[in-house]
């Protein structure tokens, strides 16, 4: 027996990283997984490795209605509902990205993955689970929606966008509890995926180790993408049926300084 048998959920970002590790983890828990990129290419790469039909690619630009309203009716054609949303898509621009830097058009672009993107699959997917009358929806957040600095990457735009989903997802856990769809926000902190780490030389890499040895207290002082897939597991699975509203951080400690 898997912890999502039969369940349906819809992954964003599944081509790589966090989302990938996510459809990895949710197919194997028994979940039929729609995941969701607009790397086609690369997701469709993904998911052909998995070699499962309980799996599907749908290319998806997160910041445009038009373009989920195409996957969730894919999604109801291939299995018939969605049980689980993992709103994991997500864009960062680097470190030149404070206040004064960002351009009107970077600040736009990230908002419109991040925080409008998030909103637009909550928009469009509710009503297929209150047809079901449950689900589970996952946001992915940031400590950087709690912590400024570091946490934040130097990027302005970031950390608005993390904030709002903060805050819109305690808004849609309010709004729709009593539909018994259940709206949690993950806030990962310094992670390592398949492209982490890929610019830095050995020097710089030591030196950024350091860094987070003083600010993450939990060793190796950094997490990997299946610590947020399984963070994400839980929260999707019946063992969460209790908990909406709430922020699971996954920090290694970060935020209890």
């Amino acid at each position: 027996m898997g912890r999502l048998d039969n369940k349906v959920a819809v992954i964003t970002g599944g081509a790589s990283g966090m989302g990938l590790a996510a459809v990895r983890l949710f197919a194997a828990e028994g979940a039929y997984v729609v995941a969701a990129d607009m790397a086609t290419d690369r997701l469709e790469k993904a998911v052909a490795e998995l070699d499962t039909p309980n799996v599907r690619a749908v290319t998806l630009d997160v910041s445009s209605e038009e373009s989920w309203q195409a996957l969730v009716s894919e999604t109801v054609s291939a299995f018939g509902r969605v049980d689980i949303l993992v709103n994991n898509a997500g864009l960062h621009l680097g470190p030149e990205g404070g206040i004064l830097q960002t351009t009107l058009a970077d600040w736009n672009k990230v908002l419109s993955v991040d925080l409008t993107g998030t909103w637009l699959g909550m928009r469009t997917v509710i009503p297929e689970m209150q047809k079901v009358g449950k689900g589970s929806i996952i946001n992915t957040s940031s400590v950087a929606a709690m912590l400024g600095g570091l946490a934040d990457g130097g990027s302005a735009a970031y950390s608005a966008a993390k904030g709002g989903v903060r805050s819109l997802t305690k808004h849609a856990a309010q709004a729709f509890a009593s539909d018994s769809i259940r709206v949690n926000s993950v806030h990962p902190g310094v992670t390592m995926t398949g492209g982490s780490g890929g610019n830095f030389d050995e020097e710089a890499t030591a030196r950024w180790m350091e860094t987070l040895a003083k600010e993450v207290p939990l060793p190796p002082h950094y997490g990997e993408a299946i610590d947020q897939a399984y963070a994400y597991l839980y929260l999707a699975s019946d063992e969460a049926r209790y908990i909406t509203g709430t922020e699971l951080v996954v920090d290694g400690g970060w935020t209890s300084h």
